[in-house]
């Protein structure tokens, strides 16, 4: 007899239903269901591991982000959870990730909530979209409210995510924060990708209708991925995981999870209008009386977040994926206020950027790390998901712009003026989006340059629509003084980082600023 605990592949409408009659969610006003994660309202990094065998022992770059479990511990913990979810009504269903079928991986996803499998459904690839993959199939078993024991199970908290490379499996225990799940294979994609000369990149992309002019927007939450890649002018390709090999650039999901932190419909009008019935939104607060969400209130977490699938956007690539890029751009956010709005990179200086990957952490997408703005280098602008040593990725992405040559630009979405919280001012959506619009247009190909100096990258003198005194960081700041203090500030960050990180690229860091 067939289990009747088990609801197989059912549809969004289904899901919904049974989200809200197990009261793990309410509707809101704009037709969104939402659910609270409670104390875990971000990526538990802290109880990320990664089984160590003869497949990863001498792959994985193991470390404080990659932290090592035994086969032994994670079969105890599957079997153990795999009961749990057994005895309990839960959903099961299959997808697939990475939309280019060369690559594709199938995904069978068993979850103790039905939001869970909600969210599952509107961020991986499903229906016909989901062909034959030739990769192995992947399981994600997600046993939300499932404490894990640190003495018995080998962890550090009552909440664990584990990967198992070598069986093709993925488990969390005791987390509601449902981007576990979908990190958790930008993860799996990170680490198979390279080995099929793919760059695996924590970035978004958009393009003319049929896929053409494809650019690539790299850059930690916060720093504007997923809002400047919703160009209303654009077609939308995806907002935070790709792949860029020969073919060209697909995307690893068929949906978005974007932020909702003071989201609005006049500065991000696509996001806005996406989030609509069949859309899961996380800690967003909802009035009492209406269940209109506030956007602008961040009292359970700054990290809110909407996840919607991608035919809720209405200018989309419908093939997922597109050319070989005719941009990339990596979106810092500078909390110094002495970094441009706008600067090109020669290919070694992008290797360089991409390495460090230099911004701020705006309302932190991981649990611990607080609230408010904090200086970050993460690797290759996204290091808690990438399994594999960087120069790995670093390595890929040189050789994929020496086969597909491109622009690199470096375009600070943070602070001018003065440093944040010094009488620095963030820069404003429209500038920062005028400023896109010249890569897109291709006006800043061939503008004029100059260099600026201890950072030595180029800057242009003039683009259209914008002043050109915001340009030079320098002029910007009334106090000269404080902008040379704070120059060296970033500089020495940025050479101590790559200098304690990246030791054997001693060619590499004389691209980057320098304080002599």
């Amino acid at each position: 007899m067939p289990n009747l605990l088990i609801h197989n592949d059912l549809t969004v409408d289904a899901l919904i239903a049974f989200a809200l009659k197990n009261n793990e969610a309410v509707m809101a006003a704009n037709g969104a269901l939402t659910a609270v994660t409670g104390k875990r309202t971000g990526r538990s990094t802290n109880d990320r591991f990664i089984v160590k065998d003869a497949t990863t022992e001498n792959n994985v770059d193991w470390g404080p982000i990659n932290v090592p479990i035994s086969a032994d511990r994670f079969e105890a913990l599957w079997e153990r959870a795999s009961q749990y979810l057994n005895e309990r009504e839960h959903f099961v269903s299959h997808y697939a990730v990475g939309a280019d079928e060369q690559y594709q991986l199938s995904v069978t996803v068993k979850t103790e909530l039905a939001w869970h499998q909600l969210f599952c459904h509107q961020l991986f690839i499903s229906g016909s979209a989901a062909a034959t993959p030739r990769q192995a199939p992947w399981t994600i078993l997600s046993a939300a409210t499932l404490p894990t024991d640190p003495q018995r199970d080998g962890v550090n908290s009552d909440a664990t995510l584990m990967l198992d490379f070598t069986n093709r499996r993925v488990l969390a225990c005791g987390l509601l924060y449902a981007g576990e799940m979908k990190k958790a294979m930008f993860s799996v994609m990170n680490y198979l990708m390279p080995a099929q000369s793919v760059l695996p990149m924590h970035c978004a992309a958009n393009a003319q209708q049929d896929g053409s002019d494809t650019v690539i927007f790299f850059g930690l939450s916060g720093t504007g991925k997923t809002t400047l890649s919703a160009d209303p002018a654009r077609y939308l390709i995806g907002d935070d995981e790709h792949g860029w090999g020969k073919n060209g650039v697909f995307n690893f999901e068929g949906g978005c999870y974007a932020k909702c932190i003071n989201l609005s419909a006049k500065n991000e009008p696509v996001i806005w209008h996406a989030i609509r019935e069949g859309a899961i939104m996380e800690n967003v607060v909802l009035d009492k009386n209406t269940l209109e969400p506030d956007y602008a209130d961040g009292s359970l977490t700054e990290n809110t977040r909407a996840a919607y699938p991608l035919e809720f956007i209405e200018k989309r690539v419908l093939a997922n994926k597109g050319g070989q890029p005719s941009a990339l751009i990596f979106l810092t956010c500078d909390l110094y206020g002495v970094l441009p709005p706008v600067a090109k990179l020669t290919a070694e200086q992008a290797a360089y950027y991409f390495l460090s990957g230099y911004t701020a952490q705006v309302g932190s997408t991981e649990v611990g790390k607080g609230t408010g703005v904090k200086p970050t280098f993460s690797t290759c602008f996204g290091a808690p998901f990438f399994p594999l040593p960087a120069h790995v990725y670093a390595d890929l992405l040189i050789k994929r712009l020496q086969e597909d040559p491109c622009p690199v630009y470096l375009v600070n979405t943070g602070w001018t003026g003065g440093a944040y919280g010094e009488g620095g001012q963030r820069f404003s959506i429209p500038v920062t989006r005028a400023i896109v619009s010249a890569i897109l247009n291709q006006e800043l190909q061939n503008a004029e340059y100059e260099n600026l100096p201890g950072f030595n990258i180029a800057i242009p003198k003039a683009v259209p629509g914008i002043d050109s005194k915001i340009l030079n960081p320098k002029l910007c700041w009334s106090n000269k003084d404080s902008y040379k203090e704070n120059s060296k500030k970033l500089m020495s960050a940025f050479v101590e980082n790559f200098n304690k990180k990246f030791q054997a690229s001693a060619e590499l860091a004389k691209v980057g600023p320098s304080l002599r």
